[in-house]
């Protein structure tokens, strides 16, 4: 395998810069620039020279193989972030022999193929990277921890217990076999498919984490929806006017609240129109609206909301609280006043959903979740029925390739390229 090398940290000019080196010519590379290395897991100060001149004092720490991120021997250079000091040291260590530059992501492709990390781990290494929010972070480290791996391997070796005693009956039938396993196989396979279920049913509020959620303000014409939407960014992101119906698409502004990521919506005022261009935003609005996670019904005093009608966790407020003295539950977008009010609610009730999130965050995850439940549900129909105890071993053994592809052992190679595109070099 070749052995590579990558600037790990931004481009352009910074207090410190970290060159990766990783891969079996990694310490003679580096002891072409720096001479003697320190001791394995010692950072120790070194001269860089190419050619006889100096390039720059460097922090130098050496990381045996089995001990390192990728699980090959590396070697990390701390060096000054000037662009020109990263550019001698990398054209230097491009014209070592058996050296090139990576690509995107290979060093953590490495860290998978050597069994330092699974691919869920991977997934969360690349969440963890585009985090935007407490919430994301959290649930990122949790896969990066290996959360969901350690549940695929529990699941795992219940499956094989099932299998082996599945296949006991088949094989040794005539021997000193229990004379029935079924009750005890049937009752595992079915607290297995329930947890299974568990997992799939709370992916939704997991994708809502890591993508984050759609909050809709919604209201008539000239309410005062895009004045709230611009005090909640903090900026001019919606067009404002005196003259109703001046929103006529959807405009999306993301924020973070509460630690969560969240995407507000700016409608256009809901009413017929004879205007085919406002009556097209009209549409969108109450599309976007229906699909949204939350609505905040803007409402003037003593009206009620007509459309849409408001539904359990919709949160009605009254809005240019400015204008109208003491009323309960009024927002003002122009002075703030009831805006932190306002935002603390959104964000309860935005919490309060996260509570039921499953480990599994992605498409994929699901996915393969629903592929194993299925073949256990359709194990546990042969062991009922007591008919071919072969199809049900094979459909144990189905579920066990679903949870293989899961972690990445199996069936995941059309995948790689995919999740990988999204790291950047050096990583």
């Amino acid at each position: 395998m070749d052995t590579i090398f990558a600037l790990a940290t931004a481009r352009g000019r910074a207090g410190v810069a970290v060159i990766r080196i990783s891969g079996p010519h990694a310490l003679s590379a580096a002891e072409s620039l720096c001479g003697t290395l320190p001791p394995p897991r010692r950072a120790s100060l070194r001269r860089l020279t190419s050619g006889g001149a100096l390039i720059d004092e460097a922090i130098v720490i050496v990381f045996e193989a089995g001990q390192s991120f990728t699980g090959e021997p590396v070697v990390e250079l701390q060096v000054h972030g000037s662009p020109a000091v990263v550019r001698a040291i990398t054209e230097a260590l491009g014209r070592h022999v058996g050296l090139r530059m990576a690509e995107p992501g290979e060093f953590t492709r490495r860290a998978m193929e050597h069994g330092r990390i699974d691919l869920t781990q991977v997934e969360g290494l690349a969440d963890l990277l585009s985090a935007e929010t407490e919430a994301q972070r959290l649930q990122a480290q949790r896969v990066l921890a290996g959360a969901l791996g350690r549940l695929a391997e529990a699941w795992r070796r219940r499956l094989i217990r099932a299998a082996a005693l599945i296949e006991a009956t088949i094989d040794f039938a005539e021997d000193d076999v229990p004379a029935d396993v079924v009750p005890e196989v049937a009752t595992g396979l079915r607290d297995l498919a329930a947890e299974l279920r568990s997992e799939i049913d709370g992916y939704g509020v997991a994708e809502r984490i890591r993508d984050g959620f759609e909050v809709a303000i919604v209201g008539r014409p000239n309410v005062g929806k895009s004045t709230l939407v611009n005090a909640l960014a903090g900026r001019d992101a919606a067009l404002t006017s005196p003259h109703a119906g001046t929103t006529r698409d959807v405009i999306e502004v993301r924020l973070e609240l509460s630690g969560l990521a969240v995407t507000v919506l700016d409608t256009a005022g809901l009413r017929d129109t004879e205007d085919a261009v406002e009556r097209l935003g009209v549409s969108r609005a109450r599309d976007r609206a229906a699909a949204a996670d939350l609505r905040v019904l803007l409402v003037e005093p003593g009206d009620m909301p007509c459309e849409p009608v408001p539904q359990e966790h919709d949160i009605v407020v009254v809005s240019k609280g400015d204008l109208h003295g003491e009323v309960a539950d009024s927002v003002s977008g122009l002075t703030g006043d009831g805006l932190d009010t306002l935002v603390a609610r959104i964000g309860r009730v935005l919490s309060q959903r996260t509570v039921g999130a499953a480990t599994v965050t992605r498409t994929r995850h699901r996915n393969a979740l629903e592929r194993a439940e299925q073949a256990v549900q359709r194990a546990l129909e042969e062991l009922s029925a007591r008919r071919h105890m072969e199809l049900a071993a094979e459909e144990v053994r189905t579920a066990l390739r679903a949870l293989d592809a899961l972690v990445g052992r199996t069936d995941v190679e059309h995948i790689l390229d995919e999740v990988f595109q999204s790291f950047c070099i050096g990583k």
